[in-house]
């Protein structure tokens, strides 16, 4: 179970250091300590609200089939931004291009790890 939360959040510090990198308007001021505790606040807010945001849009998402999933990623990283000072978000485009980054970077290293399967 350790090994899982530490796996995520090295994860997280690299996907959201991917997208401060490649998108302007993800800025985490050039210190990483911001970036570390960005995405720590990141993998807490997925671990505790994204179940509960997915239970009260299932029916979206199932409409949507899997598109709403965008969204809360997308409201979730917006939520980080506004509980981390230091970590910063500057308009919709690069919220958007962000959540693609992290959620890409994500999915490759659990494809490439499979941690926990």
């Amino acid at each position: 179970m350790l090994l899982k939360i530490v796996y995520a959040w090295i994860v997280n510090v690299v996907a959201l250091g991917a997208a401060a990198y490649f998108v302007d308007g993800i800025d985490y001021s050039e210190d990483y300590w911001v970036l570390i505790v960005a995405a720590l606040v990141f993998g807490l807010v997925n671990a505790f609200l994204k179940p509960i945001l997915k239970l009260l849009a299932a029916p979206l998402i199932v409409i949507t089939l899997g598109v709403a999933l965008f969204g809360i990623n997308l409201l979730l990283l917006y939520l980080t931004d506004w509980l981390v000072a230091g970590f910063e978000i500057e308009s919709f485009t690069a919220a958007i291009w962000a959540t693609v980054i992290v959620t890409a970077v994500n999915w490759a290293f659990n494809f490439v790890f499979a941690v926990g399967r």
